[in-house]
């Protein structure tokens, strides 16, 4: 199955364009003629994204509604706005992507070639293969076991059978081994949802980057319908620190999308996993690094240390999404008790595009040992 967006506009010229846009990119387009029908369609069918005219009645409780919706809660939005709308505005409704008005093909296809690599990888990582494997789920604060049993898995968590058992609460190890893989993998988790009073959601958290892998290949091995992953984009890095980087692209992946940065400075190699912060149209983007270890920090260390050792090395930078990011509650800010003044400016006051550049140029003027520019 293609991938699917739903489409809310009533000016003919901007549905011809993003027609042709995404008919190119093989984007499946279903348009409706109003309001009302697209929230009856958000509550019936899943759509990858939802693109919304802003000057349409009712489009912005579409986009707010898709958020509640449960088969499109991931789902990219992409809001249609005339230019005096600001970008906070209207990321604050739900939007990951912004189109100005006049719409041109050029812009809503750098736009969309961007959300065509978020909708897959968020479709990637949702897919579930049917399985019943055993696994054990340890309780980290309580102590003892409970054994359980898979009915489906995917890359972002399983569903469970409880059978004649209260649903668990809290956070939890799980300890499974997949079938064809002889090394147990270990994962955490908490509940998500609960079906009936016999199954249960749990979602996988903070993942290593070795059993992600695992469980991509083997979820890739097993499922009918995998889908090839557009290839990693080509960015330019401006600043890095220990923590996170900001990287100069035409079209950044919105705040909250989880990448994969592979980096390259010289003999020097790191892959990093990361959460977009701070996000600038056409511009670029900063990302929090979210691989907290001894081995993530070391293999930054000595990037860094390539960079400041040889001004004149010019590093290479290639970035893939893998999804949006969902276990980010209100209130909580990562980072802010950190150091690193770059992290800071992340999750510091809210600037625009030009004020936010003028923030880093600063940063830059005061030299520490654990950061460089290019």
């Amino acid at each position: 199955m293609g991938l699917r967006t739903l489409l809310l506009c009533s000016d003919e010229k901007i549905v011809r364009v993003l027609r042709r846009v995404l008919g190119d990119l093989e984007i499946d387009v279903e348009l409706c003629p109003n309001a009302d029908a697209a929230l009856r369609k958000l509550t019936r069918q899943r759509f990858e994204a939802i693109v919304a005219d802003l000057s349409d009645d009712g489009a912005m409780e579409v986009l707010r509604s898709a958020r509640n919706a449960p088969c499109n809660r991931q789902a990219v939005a992409v809001a249609i706005v005339e230019p005096i709308v600001g970008l906070k505005a209207v990321f604050e409704i739900g939007a990951h992507f912004v189109l100005y008005k006049p719409v041109s093909s050029e812009r809503a296809k750098s736009s969309f070639r961007a959300a065509r690599a978020l909708m897959k990888s968020e479709r990637r990582r949702n897919a579930r293969v049917t399985v019943q494997i055993p696994v054990v789920m340890r309780s980290p604060e309580a102590g003892g076991n409970v054994r359980v049993t898979t009915i489906d898995l995917s890359e972002g968590g399983m569903a469970i059978a409880l059978p004649n058992r209260r649903r668990p609460n809290g956070r939890w190890q799980l300890a499974f081994t997949l079938p064809g893989m002889g090394k147990e993998m270990e994962i955490p988790a908490e509940f998500a949802w609960e079906g009936s009073k016999e199954q249960g959601g749990l979602r996988f958290l903070n993942v290593s980057q070795e059993m992600t892998q695992q469980l991509r290949e083997w979820l890739k091995q097993n499922s009918p319908d995998t889908e090839r992953e557009d290839p990693p984009v080509r960015c330019q890095l401006t600043d890095l620190s220990l923590g996170g980087c900001y990287l100069e692209i035409s079209s950044p992946f919105p705040a909250s999308s989880r990448v994969m940065l592979s980096m390259k400075a010289g003999e020097v190699e790191v892959r990093v996993q990361g959460v977009v912060r701070v996000m600038h149209p056409d511009k670029g983007m900063g990302v929090e690094f979210t691989q907290n270890t001894a081995e993530h920090r070391g293999a930054v260390e000595r990037f860094l240390q390539a960079l400041t050792a040889n001004r004149s090395l010019t590093p290479e930078l290639w970035v893939q999404p893998e999804g949006l990011e969902t276990d980010l509650r209100p209130g909580r800010r990562p980072g802010t008790d950190s150091d690193d003044p770059l992290l800071h400016l992340f999750y510091g006051e809210t600037l625009d595009a030009d004020a936010f550049q003028e923030a880093l140029r600063k940063q830059r003027s005061v030299p520490t040992t654990d950061a460089a520019h290019a």
